[in-house]
């Protein structure tokens, strides 16, 4: 089964702007970057299965994260290597900004 995913060039730098300036997905980016590769229930960040399952949609169709099926389970990770190629350091700062604003 094959996940709708867009190409590198296609990703559009408002798009995951948007995507990320949720709170619960910023946090699913941020495990994704600490983890590297995760089964889509792991993620500890206090919605609904349903909810978590539209957030991991709308990262999905942002370019922003890669899933994976593997028989009945899928797994989510962070498409760095894209993000970084398409909109240098982006990532980075906008991880390590969640990181430092969190810890407040």
């Amino acid at each position: 089964m094959s996940v709708a995913q867009p190409d590198r060039n296609a990703i559009e730098l408002s798009v995951v702007l948007h995507a990320l300036s949720d709170p619960t997905r910023l946090a699913v980016a941020r495990q994704l970057d600490q983890c590297g590769e995760c089964p889509c229930g792991s993620f500890e960040v206090g919605v609904a299965k349903s909810t978590l399952s539209q957030h991991l949609r709308v990262l999905r169709e942002a370019g922003l994260t890669h899933t994976r099926c593997n028989g009945n389970q899928r797994w989510v990770s962070l498409r760095r290597a894209d993000l970084d190629e398409r909109f240098p350091g982006l990532l980075d700062v906008v991880l390590s900004s969640a990181a430092l604003e969190k810890s407040r």
